[in-house]
């Protein structure tokens, strides 16, 4: 702190400096993956350059009118509503119990066992904090805030890699004891972003069988189980619902992205203990949103439109990675496909490879949607993950494109 003075010496004013610093949690994080990628994007596009985004899972489809009328009438029956309870609209909970037992023929208590969020990844970094316990056993590749979360919530992240020899499912035999014995959250998502991939029968009752010896909340992040393409993903409540969490969202299925609207589902302990910890942190989600995200529960024939949608590209770029002649591709499940890159280059080269004037296409870097292990290995390296959020004649373009590039790598 430091004292001004006038001429003659009279204090006018006490002036404090400040030093600000993040806090411990806020240095650990890496930067997020999508921050960078923007900036390179802005670049390219001050030149005037068409850039085809395939890196950000943000689906350009609008959403569905009928979801957009029903919100309007949310408001209409909520003008005078105030805020909103953060236990959820009765309405949208029937009718995510509705959905629930139709889409995976599992019982859900509207009261008890189901609780509305904004959005899925405001759930997923804050839930975290609703449970005791020293670590948060998490998969590398993963979505980002499952480790956020866990740092801000105050716990020791431990990563398992998803290796393409294990078909990218977490290894339990390698978590060790002391970790098991200490863990309060163990996280799945399937089907998987980025890899893609569904998890069989087998591996959910063993991942049941182990986080039951140990005590650990097994959540299972499902936001992507409407998008399939073959097999429909089942949830990790046809196993169990004692010491299990599902997370679920509206972004992908109905393209609402932007209207922040999910929710979770399983053990009532568990749920109660959330909205306690959400009681704290914001006044839920708004009644008309929950309205519309009620409507769009009924539905399913936008859904299965949308996945039609999301086939046909996947199939367009399928066909150019083979044409090229590129290495391994895993599109199982999700609207993503995780690419294996041509030897020789790093994830990181690659997609700057793509990035470049010529054929200005953004993928994400595997890297960039890993945590590193231990030993330093990073199981994202030697893949880059394509969303299939582009257009259908924007994909067709990009495909050419991605041909020629490939064709000039090799030669």
């Amino acid at each position: 702190m430091s004292n001004h003075k006038n001429r003659r010496g009279k204090v006018l004013l006490k002036v404090m400096t400040w030093h600000i610093e993040p806090s411990e949690w806020l240095t650990k994080l890496p930067k997020y993956p999508f921050v960078s990628l923007r900036e390179k994007k802005k670049a390219l596009k001050a030149k005037g350059v068409k850039v085809i985004d395939f890196s950000i899972g943000d689906p350009t489809s609008p959403t569905p009118d009928f979801i957009i009328k029903a919100a309007e009438k949310g408001m209409e029956l909520n003008r005078t509503s105030g805020y909103p309870e953060n236990s959820g609209l009765k309405l949208f909970k029937q009718n995510i119990a509705k959905w629930f037992e139709t889409r995976f023929n599992v019982r859900l208590d509207p009261d008890s066992e189901i609780f509305p969020s904004l959005g899925a990844k405001e759930a997923v970094f804050a839930f975290p904090g609703a449970i005791k316990g020293k670590y948060i056993i998490i998969p590398s590749p993963g979505y980002p805030p499952y480790y956020g979360g866990a740092l801000a919530a105050g716990k020791l992240p431990w990563i398992v890699p998803l290796k393409e020899e294990n078909n990218f499912l977490p290894d339990l035999s390698s978590i060790p004891e002391e970790i098991a014995q200490n863990a309060a959250i163990m996280w799945l998502n399937y089907p998987n972003n980025p890899t893609t991939v569904l998890a069989p029968d087998i591996f959910y009752k063993k991942a049941v069988e182990f986080c039951g010896k140990y005590g650990i909340i097994l959540a299972s992040d499902e936001c992507y189980s409407e998008m399939y393409s073959k097999e429909k993903p089942k949830s990790l409540l046809n196993f169990t619902k004692k010491g299990a969490i599902v997370f679920q969202s509206l972004s992908k299925r109905s393209n609402m992205t932007g209207w922040r609207v999910g929710f979770m589902a399983g053990d009532p302990d568990i749920i109660q203990l959330f909205l306690l910890c959400k009681e704290n942190m914001d006044s839920g989600c708004a009644n008309f949103i929950q309205y519309a995200a009620a409507k769009a529960l009924e539905d399913e024939e936008h859904v299965q439109k949308m996945r039609k949608e999301y086939a046909v590209k996947r199939k367009i770029l399928n066909e150019a990675l083979e044409k090229s002649g590129m290495p391994n591709r895993y599109s199982d499940g999700t609207f993503y496909i995780w690419q294996k890159i041509p030897q020789g280059l790093s994830s990181e080269k690659f997609a700057e490879y793509l990035l470049q004037e010529e054929y200005a296409i953004v993928v994400t870097p595997g890297p960039a949607l890993s945590i590193p292990c231990e030993n330093g290995y990073n199981p994202g390296e030697g893949f880059v993950r394509f969303a299939l959020v582009p257009t259908e004649e924007d994909t067709r373009e990009a495909a050419e494109k991605i041909i020629k590039a490939v064709s000039n790598i090799k030669k």
